[in-house]
């Protein structure tokens, strides 16, 4: 079988990693996520965004580059917790739109980010978790995370508009687009194999049926 290196792209709460989790459990694929807890800029940046994003955006990329690059080498199949293009085309664009980076910052960084993405290996699938901003809110409350509390439904709304603009533009590799709002792929292992379907059939090249809405899942 063919190794194949996957990205999990979306919103925050769409259910990266839980998807990603469960694809790497019913695949038998390695899993990775992005660094958060040993992240030594992120006290520094919630206490004072200007100041430090512009270093925090840097070590998002170079853990990500990294780990792209080193899961790429491995000799089987791998999936990641969000991509290294989501920082550029929704994180750093949202803290230069906020105000929250300034302009000589955010040029700094997307040349940066530019010479990095242009050397890295191509990923074999970008699976992309689209959910609407009420089904964000719902899956941040539910997990109730102290460094969330803030986010805000025009905030979530802000991030999905880039997410539109990206994806509309992405050419990197093929894209499965999964509907966040009508498969709960955490409580329903009936709607993983639905994804998971769906995710073997686009790496092998076949046309993927459409997803179920709703309505077809719960009359399934």
């Amino acid at each position: 079988m063919s190794k194949h290196l996957i990205l999990v792209a979306g919103n925050i709460g769409a259910g990266k990693t839980s998807l990603a989790e469960r694809l790497a459990q019913r695949l038998n694929w390695q899993v990775a996520y992005e660094s958060v807890d040993d992240n030594p800029y992120l006290p520094d940046f919630y206490a004072d965004m200007r100041q430090w994003s512009f270093h925090l955006q840097v070590f998002f990329l170079g853990h990500r580059a990294e780990q792209h690059r080193a899961l790429m080498m491995l000799p089987h199949s791998a999936v990641i917790d969000r991509s290294i293009y989501e920082d550029a085309h929704i994180f750093a664009r949202a803290l230069y739109t906020l105000g929250n980076m300034t302009e000589r910052d955010y040029h700094a960084y997307q040349r940066v980010y530019k010479l990095v993405v242009d050397t890295l290996p191509r990923p074999d699938l970008l699976i992309y978790i689209r959910a609407s901003v009420p089904t964000l809110l719902t899956h941040i409350q539910k997990r109730a995370r102290v460094i969330e509390d803030n986010i805000s439904a025009d905030y979530l709304a802000l991030l999905e508009r880039f997410y539109t603009d990206w994806m509309d533009a992405f050419d990197v590799c093929p894209v499965l687009t999964v509907p966040g709002d009508d498969l709960d792929f955490v409580r329903y292992p009936g709607h993983l194999d639905i994804v998971a379907e769906r995710v073997l059939d686009k790496l092998a090249g076949k046309e993927v049926v459409e997803f179920p809405n709703s309505e077809e899942l719960h009359a399934g």
